[in-house]
């Protein structure tokens, strides 16, 4: 089975290590997933963000906005935030 380990962008990881600890493991499991398993069932492609297929994925109020490479297979954590916030 092949994985896509996840690299953080430096907004993302700057996000995630200020939420609150519960938040943050939920959001840690969801991407460990996401290595797994790229597209889950619920994902959504993100119309209009940058030039790349962007996809997100829920996380309670959180949205993750990630973008799938393949060569080397690779999951780019591009966005964490708010769903109120994330696409500004």
């Amino acid at each position: 089975m092949i994985t896509f380990p996840a690299e953080f962008s430096s907004k993302a990881a700057k996000y995630i290590k200020k939420l609150d600890g519960v938040t943050k493991k939920r959001i840690e499991e969801r991407i460990n997933k996401l290595e797994e398993n790229p597209f889950p069932q619920e994902v959504e492609r993100v119309e209009s963000f940058g030039g790349e297929k962007v996809f997100r994925v829920r996380v309670g109020d959180q949205r993750i906005l990630y973008v799938v490479r393949y060569n080397p297979h690779k999951l780019i954590i591009a966005k964490v935030d708010n769903r109120s916030r994330v696409y500004d």
